[in-house]
C-alpha cells in the first residue's frame, strides 16, 4: 500500500467534495435552468430554446451526482446506511421530482397541445426546484445534527421525521443552496442563448446572486452562535475502530473552530461571496468569465461547508458519539487503497470527456435554430 490508513481517509474526504463540486458544477445549472423555465421562457418557442441549451448534455451531467453517491456507499458506508434511512422521505422526494426532468425532456415537445406542454413545463420547474432547495435543507441539517444513534451491536436508529428537518437553519440553507443554483443556471443561460431569453437570464442571474450574497452571509452569522460539535477524544486514526470509541462535547460556535486552527480555510467563503459578487458585475460584460466565478461560487459554498464541519460527516443530535467522522465511518484499508486507483485512473477520463463535450456543443441556441431544426430538437 501506497498511502497509509488515516491518509486514505483523508483523500477520500476530499474525493467526494470533488464529486461534489463536480455535480454543482455541472448538473447544478442544469437544476437551475429548470427551476427559471416558466419564467425566462414567455412562450411555447422561448421555452424549447431554454431547454435545447442543456438539452444534449444533461444526461450526462447528473453522473456526477450517481458517481458521488456510490463513493459515499463504498468509502463511508455508515453515512451512507444512516442518510440513506434518516432522510429517506427527503430523498425519495428529490428522486421524484428528478423523474420529470428525462421525461419532460423527451415527451414535451411530441405534442402540440398548449395544455400538454404547459404541464411538461411545470414538471421540469419542479425537477429543478425541488432537488436545489432539499439538497440545501440536508446540508443545513447537518449543522444542527440529525437525531439518529448507534447500539452497542452498531445498529443505527432515527428517531426523526421529515417535518423535523424543516428547520428554520436548514431553511435558509435551502434558499442558500436554491439561489446559487438558479444562479449558476440563468449564468450559463446567458451564456448559451441571445435575444430576451439572454437579457432576461441576466437579470435572473443578478436578482440569484444578490439573494444568495445575502442568505449565505445570515447563514454564516447563524453558525457562528450554533452549538457546534467537537472531538474530545478519538482513539489512533491509522487502524480500524468502531463509531463509539470517541467523545464528542458540544461547544457554542464550534462550527467556527476549524478556520482558527486553520485560517487558509477562510478562503472558501470569501471565495463564495466574491464570486457572485463578480457574478453580477460581469453577467452583462463578460459571459464566459461570469460562468467561472459562478462555478468558483458554488465551489466556496461546498468547501466552506466541508471546511466547518471537518471532520464530521454526519453529526448525532441525538447522542454525539454516534456522530460519523471521517476517521472512524470509512471503509477498510483495502476498500479505499482499491477505490482509490480506480478513481486515479476514471475521474481524469471523465473530466476530460466533460470538457471535450461542452467544447464540441458550444454556441448559443437561438429561435431561429429552434424554428429551423424543430422536429430534430426537444
Amino acid at each position: 500500500m501506497i498511502f497509509d490508513y488515516d491518509t486514505l481517509k483523508l483523500i477520500w474526504w476530499v474525493l467526494v467534495g470533488t464529486l461534489l463540486i463536480g455535480f454543482a458544477v455541472t448538473d447544478g445549472f442544469d437544476l437551475g435552468i429548470c427551476a427559471l423555465l416558466p419564467f425566462v421562457g414567455r412562450d411555447d418557442e422561448e421555452r424549447r430554446v431554454i431547454i435545447n441549451s442543456i438539452g444534449p448534455t444533461w444526461d450526462g451531467n447528473q453522473v456526477w451526482l450517481i458517481t458521488a453517491g456510490g463513493a459515499i456507499f463504498a468509502a463511508w458506508p455508515a453515512v451512507y446506511a444512516a442518510a440513506f434511512s434518516g432522510l429517506y422521505i427527503a430523498l425519495l422526494l428529490v428522486l421524484f421530482a428528478l423523474f420529470f426532468r428525462p421525461v419532460g425532456f423527451d415527451y414535451r415537445s411530441k405534442v402540440a397541445d398548449p395544455r400538454w406542454r404547459s404541464a411538461w413545463d411545470w414538471g421540469l420547474f419542479a425537477a429543478g426546484f425541488v432537488p436545489s432547495l432539499v439538497f440545501g435543507v440536508a446540508f443545513g441539517n447537518l449543522f444542527r445534527g440529525l437525531p439518529f444513534h448507534f447500539d452497542v451491536s452498531m445498529r443505527a436508529y432515527y428517531q426523526g421525521s421529515f417535518f423535523a428537518l424543516l428547520h428554520p437553519f436548514a431553511l435558509l440553507a435551502g434558499v442558500v443552496s436554491l439561489a446559487m443554483l438558479v444562479m449558476h443556471g440563468a449564468v450559463f443561460l446567458n451564456l448559451r442563448t441571445d435575444g430576451v431569453i439572454r437579457q432576461r437570464a441576466e437579470r435572473a442571474a443578478k436578482s440569484a446572486a444578490l439573494v444568495f450574497i445575502v442568505a449565505f452571509a445570515l447563514a454564516g452569522v447563524w453558525v457562528s452562535t450554533m452549538e457546534g460539535f467537537r472531538l474530545a477524544t478519538l482513539p489512533a486514526v491509522d487502524v480500524a475502530s468502531t463509531i463509539l470509541d470517541k467523545s464528542v462535547t458540544m461547544v457554542p460556535g464550534g462550527w467556527l473552530d476549524n478556520y482558527g486552527r486553520y485560517p487558509a480555510m477562510t478562503a472558501a467563503p470569501v471565495i463564495a461571496l466574491v464570486g457572485a459578487v463578480l457574478v453580477v458585475y460581469l453577467i452583462g460584460r463578460r459571459p464566459g468569465a461570469a460562468f467561472l466565478c459562478s462555478a468558483t461560487a458554488l465551489g466556496g459554498v461546498i468547501l466552506t461547508a466541508g471546511f466547518s464541519l471537518f471532520p464530521f460527516l454526519m453529526p448525532s443530535s441525538a447522542d454525539p458519539v454516534s456522530s460519523l467522522t471521517l476517521w472512524d465511518a470509512t471503509s477498510s484499508h483495502l476498500t479505499l487503497s482499491w477505490m482509490f486507483w480506480a478513481a486515479v485512473v476514471f475521474l481524469p477520463i471523465v473530466i476530460s470527456y466533460t470538457v471535450w463535450v461542452y467544447r464540441v456543443m458550444k454556441g448559443r441556441v437561438s429561435l431561429d435554430h429552434v424554428r429551423q431544426q424543430s422536429d430534430s430538437l426537444y
